[in-house]
């Protein structure tokens, strides 16, 4: 769900399949993505969109932006947030809000 089009990005730079493996040892080894950690369903949230053919418009994107804790600070995610409305680059802003 963080990727527009999975199918026919399969061997795009970013979603090989050994990215994908090396990202989940990262997860598996004691880091939480804080986003998905609060959102585990949200579909259509990105952080990344092409230039080409209008894919921010079309909302056509990748969810490439991240911000991982460690398991030890889990308890202390408050929220964790994509700003798509925050223009200027091909990417947007990810925040997170920690109770420390």
């Amino acid at each position: 769900i963080d990727i527009h089009d999975p199918v026919r990005n399969q061997d795009s730079s970013g979603f090989r399949p050994e990215e994908r493996a090396w990202m989940s040892k990262f997860l598996d080894s004691g880091f939480v993505d804080t986003f998905r950690h609060l959102h585990p369903d949200a579909k259509d949230q990105y952080s990344w969109w092409s230039f080409r053919q209008a894919s921010r418009a079309r909302n056509k994107g990748w969810r490439i932006d991240y911000i991982c804790v460690s398991e030890s600070l889990k308890s202390k995610i408050r929220g964790a947030a994509i700003h798509p409305e925050v223009m200027g680059s091909d990417h947007c802003p990810v925040s997170v809000d920690l109770a420390l």
